[in-house]
């Protein structure tokens, strides 16, 4: 699998950048963030030790739907469905339709590398 690369921005600062690569003003290193998180809080949340571990039996189980995974780790399908959905939205998790509607979860990455700048905000140059 592959390494997600994530960062912690602010909207403004997120919101400029996207806006100067849209105008052609900027490119986007290889190297940096494809995902970005507003604080260091949110990005603690969506990788909270249980989403790691529930990331963890996904990889290792291979459930074939969310109610297979609710069986495994013994949490609701709802609590499951909203969980994936966040992380979907980071790019940690792929939601698959198959037959009936079926859902089935598959993890994108086995690793995150987390950019942090300690000194001031970055800009969108």
């Amino acid at each position: 699998m592959t390494t997600l690369k994530v960062g912690i921005a602010s909207y403004e600062d997120m919101k400029a950048r996207t806006m100067a690569v849209a105008r052609g003003e900027r490119r986007v290193a290889a190297d940096e963030p494809k995902v970005w998180f507003t604080s260091t809080e949110s990005f603690a949340k969506v990788l909270s030790a249980g989403n790691r571990e529930l990331l963890r039996v996904i990889a290792d189980k291979a459930p074939g739907s969310l109610d297979e995974l609710a069986r495994i780790t013994g949490k609701a399908k709802s609590n499951l469905s909203r969980t994936l959905r966040t992380m979907e939205g980071y790019g940690l998790v792929r939601l698959e339709r198959g037959e009936r509607g079926r859902i089935t979860p598959k993890v994108m990455h086995d690793r995150v590398e987390l950019d942090l700048p300690l000194t001031l905000s970055r800009t969108a140059s």
